[in-house]
């Protein structure tokens, strides 16, 4: 947590005032959040607290006594949302405690209460992004090895989206680890002294694991706020009937949750945690999904953060780098979710794909309907999130009133979806309901520009309420009557500058200045004296006082009760709202990709069961775009050939850095991504047998903090691969090997291959600098040499960023290196040394003896004779003996010579 632990500045609560004794309460019973005390106009912090915040918000740090022995800072109420969104972007709990009484009717001090606690997965952020989600993340873990089970439950209360999963086995702590990766939740519950534990320097690891196991849960760290709960709150005797409770069923098997103890589990303390920190009734909080992650396309966080599929590969980059931005021409924050949802988790269940396939093609192909579609979208507000906060009692009039905006747009959306005719497209035509008797009731309830507040009045429309309009009548008539009792009593006493006002804090009152104080009658009475005048009041300026406020007092009593009802009637209706703005993402989702597919020419990918990836004339969506918009070019198409049944399953990349390998790699993965999302794709032709999990291996990092390496980063992520992809899976892999020894590497890179082909068959693209690893052409029958091409000239070299059949024989990193800009002698002496080192090398194997042989990975891998590596593959080299290998040298020298 990053509150701070309450320290020795604690008083003696005897020696407190009975404010602070409040104080003092309030802090005992939330010693791990930051307390917000109101006190009239202010929100105050003491001790610790005011400490910590004033440094978080940089406040001025004052004092509550002269001695300076109780540290304070404040904020005003009315501007505190800012500063709560801060504290909690920082990670920190935040406890309201508000009056709970009027300071002006209090006989004692006025009582107050902590109404809500405010963490960064409970509390909604206003800046939060559309096509953002607000995860709070609660997980149950049990047993280790084989044994392990893992439960993980997410909630974004925002949207009231609340989903399960559970992992099972020896991989199943690596997979939640990736799972929270995955889904960067901001706040994570756990029990206390359960399996995950809170490590040194606040990092969390898995109880009784080794320090490698450790190493691959990194993930966890990524998670700022972590919250350790009791034990017993993730018992299944608790959580269970917890949860039962909550969805008032009496079988968790519905929720689908039957056999998944512990996701059910996870499920319930996270609803408790919601109890427990006063976020309201959860009325939202109507269903809960439980997901295999088998069933969609797996991305680990490794794979989404290389691919740039919803954020920059490096913080604080242009969101335009991401396949998000590229394809978001959603028309509502709803579908803008739902595209996001859909590129983490593509699907793998082919008549999915294609029934979204066919509505794509049918709007594409329909541009009066598509058009008018996505017209009809454009009044429809963020539906979920506003009954969220309908929900959670924080939507004011005018939140209540863009919910009927939002309803008034859904008749006119719907009979637009029925004029189309494909299987999905009618399938959300039917039953789509439009809510159009909620938007009658909200409508002929709210004012048509109520207030911001509702505390303001004027918030409930005129004849809903006899007595409200009665009241409110009275209130309208005050002006009428102050100015008649002005005139009144100017008449009365001669006085022509009196004047009757009205304050908040002396209420009704008549000004007489001082000059015309000796005309006064005697039946006024004092009320306050200024500078320059007198205040005074009268027997019937008192009697219209107490008349006019009891009618404001009441009106605002009517007013709050038919809001509350109308609050009500909407929270009852909560789960057809819920459906219905499903039915409208998915909606404008489709429309999207329609409007994507007719914009820019994409076409339909063939997506099958095979083991087939091959796509034609293809460019790569981010960068094309990129490249449009800034004017600077155009992409070059490039085609790829891949068959994990019956062709080439591999295909080896050379070339130049520059040249577009990584973005070749980058390519296949996202038109794969898209075409599982039922996207059209842009190229001229694509034929996909579908993909169950896409890795890579690009790009290259370290991990200091971790005390891992860029080359250990790397075999880490390998290894990830050969241990779990399957032939139905798709492979990329750039420049592996290339941060170790040159010889470790490459052997690395040809073992890696070999057994990508032999043993895993997965379609892979395998980019490297090694030239050596192109023989393995002539070795493995279905692996295919390709290079991305350049031109030289007498100036250097032009990349011409196609791709071509067969191997690179040259890598131009000197001309790269030219073009980036390193000094000319630099240059010139790299060249120097690269030719002396050639030299070498060719005189080192034709010219060496048995005695003063070349190593053998020097011989094994110098394309000088496939005979050689032919030799070299038949032997196990770890079982000869030194003269055994020294007697191979030997063979190996005659072949050189010969």
């Amino acid at each position: 947590m990053a509150t701070e632990p309450t320290s020795s500045l604690s008083p003696d609560t005897a020696a407190l005032s009975p404010a602070m004794r409040q104080y003092r309460a309030a802090k005992d019973a939330y010693p791990d959040a930051l307390l917000f005390f109101r006190m009239g106009d202010f929100y105050e912090l003491f001790y610790e607290d005011a400490i910590t915040a004033s440094r978080e918000l940089q406040l001025t740090l004052t004092a509550r006594d002269k001695a300076k022995s109780v540290p304070m800072c404040g904020v005003p109420y009315h501007a505190a949302e800012g500063y709560l969104q801060r504290l909690l972007r920082k990670g920190y709990r935040v406890a309201i405690c508000e009056q709970m009484e009027d300071p002006r009717l209090a006989k004692t001090v006025v009582r107050r209460e902590v109404t809500r606690v405010l963490t960064p997965g409970t509390a909604i952020d206003p800046s939060l992004g559309a096509e953002q989600s607000n995860y709070l993340a609660s997980v149950h873990v049990v047993g280790s090895g084989s044994a392990s089970a893992c439960g993980l439950a997410l909630l974004d209360l925002s949207t009231g989206e609340f989903r399960a999963t559970e992992f099972t086995g020896s991989t199943a702590k690596a997979q939640l680890a990736d799972e929270l990766g995955r889904m960067r939740p901001v706040e994570l519950l756990f029990a206390s002294t359960g399996s995950l534990l809170a490590g040194d320097r606040g990092s969390l690891r898995f109880a009784q694991e080794s320090k490698a196991d450790d190493e691959e849960q990194a993930w966890l760290d990524g998670i700022r706020t972590r919250t350790p709960l009791d034990d017993w709150i993730f018992s299944a005797d608790h959580a269970l009937p917890f949860l039962r409770n909550h969805f008032r069923v009496h079988s968790l098997d519905g929720l689908g949750l039957g056999g998944h103890e512990t996701a059910a589990i996870a499920s319930g303390a996270l609803l408790h945690y919601m109890q427990a920190t006063k976020q309201g009734g959860l009325e939202h909080v109507d269903a809960l999904r439980f997901y295999e992650r088998s069933s969609c396309l797996e991305l680990d966080a490794v794979s989404v953060r290389n691919l740039e599929l919803v954020e920059p590969l490096f913080s604080g980059e242009n969101v335009q780098t991401t396949l998000f931005y590229t394809l978001d021409a959603c028309c509502t924050p709803m579908g803008k979710r739902l595209l996001r949802a859909a590129l983490l988790r593509p699907s793998c269940d082919l008549a999915e794909i294609e029934a979204r396939l066919n509505a794509v093609a049918e709007a594409a192909g329909n541009l009066r309907l598509r058009e008018e579609l996505r017209r009809a979208m454009d009044g429809v507000l963020d539906l979920e999130r506003l009954m969220g906060r309908v929900a959670l009692d924080s939507a004011g009039p005018r939140e209540v009133l863009a919910v009927a905006a939002t309803l008034a747009c859904l008749p006119g959306l719907a009979k637009i979806t029925t004029a189309l005719e494909s299987a999905r497209w009618k399938m959300l035509a039917d039953g789509f309901d439009t809510l159009e008797d909620l938007h009658h009731l909200i409508a002929k309830t709210i004012a048509d520009e109520p207030p911001v507040s509702l505390s303001d009045g004027g918030v409930i429309r005129a004849g809903v309420d006899a007595e409200l309009d009665e009241l409110r009548q009275l209130s309208h008539s005050g002006r009428q009557a102050l100015a008649a009792i002005e005139e009144r009593e100017r008449e009365r006493t001669g006085i022509t500058s009196l004047k009757v006002r009205f304050n908040n804090v002396f209420g009704y009152y008549i000004e007489v200045t001082k000059a015309n104080t000796k005309a006064v009658p005697a039946d006024y009475e004092r009320k306050q004296t200024l500078v320059n005048a007198e205040r005074f009041t009268t027997p019937e300026l008192k009697e219209y006082e107490t008349k006019i406020l009891t009618a404001q007092e009441r009106s605002g009593e009517i007013e709050r009760r038919i809001f509350a009802h109308l609050r009500r009637q909407l929270l009852d209706a909560a789960g057809r709202m819920r459906e219905t703005a499903r039915r409208v993402a998915e909606i404008d989702l489709l429309s999207c990709f329609a409007h994507l597919a007719a914009l820019h020419g994409w076409v339909r990918p063939a997506v099958e069961k095979s083991g087939a990836l091959e796509f034609i004339g293809a460019r790569h969506p981010v960068v094309e775009r990129r490249l449009v918009e800034s004017g600077t070019g155009r992409f070059v198409p490039n085609s790829v050939h891949l068959d994990a049944d019956v062709g080439p399953s591999i295909l080896l990349i050379t070339g130049p850095n520059m040249g577009g390998k990584s973005t070749y790699l980058r390519q296949a993965a996202l038109l794969v991504i898209m075409a599982q999302c039922g996207c059209f794709v842009p190229a001229e032709q694509m034929q996909l047998g579908l993909i169950d999990r896409i890795y890579t291996r690009i790009g290259a990092s370290d991990n200091v903090a971790r005390g891992r390496s860029t080359f250990m980063v790397e075999m880490t992520e390998t290894a990830a691969i050969l241990n779990t992809a399957t032939n139905r899976s798709l492979v990329l892999l750039d420049e592996m090997g290339r941060g170790t020894a040159t010889y470790d590497g490459l052997s690395l890179a040809w073992a890696t291959v070999e057994y990508l082909h032999n043993h895993i068959g997965a379609r892979t693209l395998f980019a490297t600098h090694y030239h050596e690893l192109t023989l393995l052409a002539e070795k493995l029958e279905r692996l295919k040499n390709l290079r991305v091409t350049v031109k030289e000239t007498a100036g250097g070299i032009v990349f011409l960023h196609s791709v071509e059949s067969g191997p690179a024989n040259k890598s131009y990193g000197i001309e790269v290196a030219r073009l980036a800009g390193l000094p000319a002698n630099v240059i010139a002496r790299a060249r120097e040394v690269l030719k002396l080192h050639e030299r070498a090398e060719n005189q080192q194997v034709q010219e060496s003896s048995p005695e003063r042989a070349a190593p053998l990975q020097m011989t094994m891998f110098t394309p000088l004779s496939q005979r050689i590596v032919d030799r070299v593959a038949e032997v196990d080299i770890d079982d000869l003996t030194p003269r055994e290998a020294l007697n191979l040298l030997a063979e190996l020298q005659k072949e050189l010579k010969g």
